[in-house]
């Protein structure tokens, strides 16, 4: 499945809820087979108009959605906006702010802001591998700065100070 190359390809692709659910699935399952996430089965069908999977195997939560074990899980918003937000994060050089991806988007600020967030806690802790599991490809991100919290001054000489780390 091609990626879009441009802002307005991305916003018109992720779109549509169909496009969404494709990309998630090649993005998750290399093999194209949607399992369950919480026992692995492949007997699963869509449900086309809730928008979720039905496993069939015996267990208490026979229905799923894309969104789970991903960073988008217990969030209202729909792929429709997370995916683009997720585009513009990994294809802008400096990063973006809250309030250009709320504009762009048409979420509020703060769920912009909520989104990004969550965004770059998962280009942080590389947890973007999640998303399909350990046999998945690894997601690239270029030229994009992601820095991890830099304890400085203050705080972290006092630290250092008084608890000497062993060495």
């Amino acid at each position: 499945m091609e990626s879009p190359k441009t802002l307005q390809a991305a916003i018109q692709f992720f779109s549509d809820a169909e496009n969404c659910r494709q990309f998630m699935v090649a993005v998750r399952w290399l093999d194209g087979k949607v399992r369950c996430p919480y026992c692995d089965s492949e007997k699963v069908t869509y449900l086309a108009k809730a928008k979720l999977y039905r496993c069939y195997g015996d267990h208490p939560k026979q229905k799923f959605s894309l969104k789970i074990g991903t960073v988008f899980e217990d969030s209202p918003i729909p792929l429709e906006k997370w995916l683009p937000a997720v585009w513009l994060m990994v294809n802008c050089k400096n990063g973006i702010s809250s309030y250009e991806l709320h504009r762009a988007l048409g979420v509020t600020q703060k769920s912009a802001w909520f989104m990004l967030h969550r965004i770059r806690l998962a280009i942080q802790s590389k947890s973007f591998v999640k998303l399909g599991g350990p046999d998945s490809a690894p997601i690239e991100v270029d030229e994009m700065p992601v820095r991890p919290h830099i304890e400085t001054g203050g705080m972290a000489q006092l630290k250092r100070k008084f608890h000497p780390s062993p060495s």
